[in-house]
């Protein structure tokens, strides 16, 4: 599936729970892992989980089964592997606190510098 189609369905899944602050990230020139990564804030551990599991389902409805979900017990950052896009499902707290936009960013900055 391209990667265009499957980032609206991430985007769709997400929205459709109510999901806020989504953020899509480029990182196909940083990381060999994944071409994309999706953030997404939920209020609460439930929320989270959801989330996640709507974006799982919704992509296994389309034809692409997950390669791995972590993080579901606790529902705090719940970690959703498309392959080529990577979803992080975070509370909010939890996401103020690792800031994976910011990370992201600098290395970007670090290499459009070099």
């Amino acid at each position: 599936m391209q990667i265009d189609k499957l980032k609206k369905i991430v985007v769709e899944a997400l929205e459709d729970l109510k999901a806020k602050d989504i953020v899509e990230i480029d990182v196909r020139d940083q990381s060999d892992v994944t071409d994309l990564m999706i953030i997404a804030s939920g209020s609460s551990s439930r929320q989270v989980k959801s989330l996640a599991e709507n974006v799982r389902q919704k992509a296994k409805d389309n034809g692409v089964e997950s390669l791995g979900m972590e993080g579901e017990d606790a529902g705090e950052w719940v970690l959703v592997d498309l392959g080529d896009i990577v979803v992080h499902v975070m509370q909010e707290p939890v996401r103020k606190f690792y800031q994976l936009e910011r990370l992201w960013q600098i290395g970007d900055e670090q290499q459009n510098t070099m």
